[in-house]
Parts: C-alpha cells; structure tokens; sequence
C-alpha cells in the first residue's frame, strides 16, 4: 500500500493526529491542514468519522453482489454516519451579477453535518471527484463547508477484484484513488482542505 502523504500549501503535516489504526487500515492522504481542523473545531465530526471507519470492513459479499442504486460500502458509511446525526445535505446556491441573479447549482453532498462534507465514491465512473471536488471549492467559497473528506478505494484491491472474477466491473475509468490524486493536485478543490481516505486490502474480509 502507498505511504500515507500530507499535500500542503504549509510544510506541517498533520496525518499522524490519526490513531494508528486508521493509518495501517487505510491510505490517507490530507491537504491543508484537514486534520488540524478537523480534530481542533470540528471534534465530534472528527470522532464520528474515526469511529466509523475503524469500525468498517469490506465484505466479500458486497464485491460479489451485483446491482443496486448503492454499493454495500456506501450504505454501510452512509448509515453510521447517519446514525450518528449526519445528513444528506442540497445547497441552494446562486450568483448575483449586478441585478442579475443566476443559480450556481452544487450537488448534494452524502454525509454532512456541521460545516464538514464527506463524499463516498466505491465505483462511479472518475468524473465523479470532479464533480466532488467543485462542490468542496463552491461550498469552501460560501462558507457552508469547512472540510471536505473523500472515502474512496485503493488501487491494490484490483487484486482482489480479479480474484473474485469482478476485475472488468471495477475498470480503469472508475473511481481509485490514482484517479483522484492528480486531480487535487492540480487544484480541483480550490482551497477547500480536503482529507482523503483510501479503502485497502486490510479491511477486506471474507463474510461469505
């Protein structure tokens, strides 16, 4: 699994406020500081997604399975989250030019509660973290989102995939994490800080 990386604007990282447990389970990637902010203003956010997370496996049985609106891996985090008080959250957002009023439509974001959006991409097609990551910039601009987290799936469980026969329905153009990467780099989160968590082969396990 790739070594863990701050990307920042700064020169302190600040990945190691993760428990260990996190860290070895997943790859985590942060940008600006997220995790400072994250623990220091935003603790209950912070300890609702650790705990979530050390708590998540990847079920065989989800690979396998075929079909559905939502992966096993989203409804699985989606619903601690939401038991836990967060919520899928839609923006009415809108531009004023002069008089001139225009919509400045986001999407809705998974898990939000409290200035903190997570998004969960398991399998959609790439363009996707585009899409996620303008809404982070939009939000971050409006004030309405103070960090954005991204829980996505490690390059290594292709190996896994192919295992189970399911390697063509987790193609090259769909969402992993080398996807995902470059597009931050490159500035597709405008100055939103943005904490990465990458699903690896750790947490898999064989339930079936």
């Amino acid at each position: 699994m790739r070594e863990k990386h701050g990307h920042e604007g700064g020169h302190c990282m600040t990945i190691d406020m993760l428990p260990r447990g996190i860290r070895r389970a997943y790859e985590v990637h942060e940008w600006k500081h997220a995790c400072a902010i994250l623990k220091h203003d935003y603790p209950e956010e912070w300890n609702d997604v650790l705990k979530v997370l050390s708590e998540f496996r990847l079920n065989r049985s989800w690979l396998t399975q075929g079909g559905g609106r939502k992966s096993g891996v989203s409804e699985a985090i989606d619903s601690a989250l939401f038991g836990r008080g967060w919520i899928e959250k839609d923006f009415a957002t809108q531009v004023v030019v002069d008089e001139n009023v225009m919509d400045s439509p986001t999407h809705k974001i998974d898990c939000y509660k409290n200035c903190v959006a997570l998004e969960i991409e398991w399998n959609n097609k790439d363009p996707f973290y585009d899409r996620d990551l303008n809404n982070f910039r939009l939000l971050f601009d409006l004030r309405a989102v103070s960090v954005g987290i991204i829980v996505t799936r490690c390059d290594d469980l292709q190996d896994i995939f192919k295992e189970l026969g399911r390697g063509a329905s987790y193609g090259a153009s769909t969402t992993h994490m080398s996807k995902l990467i470059p597009r931050i780099e490159g500035g597709g989160g405008g100055g939103c800080p943005i904490l990465v968590f990458g699903i690896s082969k750790k947490l898999y396990v064989e339930d079936e």
